[in-house]
């Protein structure tokens, strides 16, 4: 480092085409004499060369103005201020641009964000998961109280989506003749159906789309989850239904997103890897309870969707009247049930 006070001592580390001088390898000095070193060191305020520095090269010493020029900047120039650091609005810009980086964000809901209902959450807590109590009820009586609960799912990207549960259908296992569990029939694939309430069966139909399910008590019960309604995610559920589909097509509406059982399978990205998961601790999905339970005089019960035979007009499909992300609203049911009111916004439209 150069001495505090000396304008020339930059050449001591200075390289040999700005200076001419450098530090000797071996450590022992020798003198610069001549015109130049006179120059150097008079504007320098030195008598003699410093220790250590050697002429590499006979060429001229730099002017006073020159090493004016180049002395370190740490200070300013006498009578002017030294300069100020640089500040957030005086960031460097990004590489191939001229514009400055953006600022960083502070705070934030932490990788949910904000919950729908006004809950926050931070680095992915799950206070608000409904365990396995819930779930260890009759099947007719969990098909119903799943009505109104919020099913959650976080995406490989982080990104959080979340439905309310607006319809259901229940499989009674045994002697239902519509249940993959009929007769109490236990294969691979209903596997799950068999397992501890709160356990998720994915099946597939078609060789294309997924349906989900959650066991109950009851062997071999289980409810089938038909619609949601959208609270949070909407446009990566909207990403995903775009993805799935084959040529160019209207995007969905916001109440068509998960009004069918797979396509709400599709807005949550949900296959067949999730079968078997329980959903009280699965990781990725999860249940929580809705803001209000609805009433019962919203509950509308009528018969299942394509279903054939003895148990075609059991009234085992329960859905929460009014409410536009229904699959399908059964009229006849409703008048039996008297009229209400409308379920929201989303009704009204």
């Amino acid at each position: 480092m150069a001495p505090v006070g000396c304008r020339a001592g930059w050449w001591l580390a200075g390289p040999p085409s700005e200076s001419g001088y450098r530090q000797k390898p071996g450590g022992h000095t020798s003198e610069a004499s001549g015109e130049s070193w006179a120059k150097l060191g008079g504007e320098a305020g030195l008598k003699t060369a410093p220790r250590g520095a050697t002429r590499l090269l006979a060429r001229p010493a730099p002017s006073p103005a020159s090493l004016a020029r180049q002395a370190p900047t740490g200070r300013g120039k006498e009578g002017e201020a030294p300069p100020k650091r640089a500040g957030p609005a005086q960031r460097r810009p990004a590489r191939g641009t001229s514009r400055p980086l953006p600022r960083r964000r502070r705070g934030g809901g932490g990788a949910w964000g904000s919950c729908w209902w006004g809950w926050r959450g931070r680095g992915g807590r799950e206070e608000r998961r409904l365990g396995s109590d819930f779930f260890a009820q009759p099947c007719v009586s969990l098909a119903k109280a799943l009505l109104g609960q919020v099913l959650a799912r976080r995406l490989a990207d982080g990104r959080a989506v979340r439905g309310r549960i607006v319809e259901t259908e229940a499989y009674l296992g045994g002697e239902d003749s519509a249940s993959h569990s009929r007769g109490g029939r236990r294969t691979a694939r209903n596997a799950a159906m068999f397992m501890a309430p709160g356990t998720l069966y994915v099946y597939q139909i078609y060789g294309l789309y997924f349906c989900l399910n959650v066991s109950s008590q009851g062997e071999g019960a289980a409810v089938l989850l038909r619609a949601l309604e959208p609270v949070q995610g909407l446009e990566a559920m909207r990403e995903l239904r775009q993805r799935q589909r084959r040529g160019p097509a209207r995007p969905p509406r916001d109440w068509q997103l998960c009004n069918g059982p797979s396509k709400l399978c599709v807005a949550l990205a949900i296959d067949k890897s999730f079968d078997r998961q329980d959903l009280a601790s699965a990781r990725d999905v999860w249940l929580e309870p809705g803001p209000d339970a609805p009433p019962d005089a919203r509950v509308v019960c009528s018969a299942r969707v394509g279903i054939r035979g003895d148990w075609a007009h059991r009234p085992l499909r329960f859905y929460l009247r009014g409410n536009r992300s229904v699959s399908v609203a059964d009229k006849a049911a409703e008048r039996a049930a008297g009229e209400a009111p409308q379920d929201g916004p989303q009704a009204a439209e």
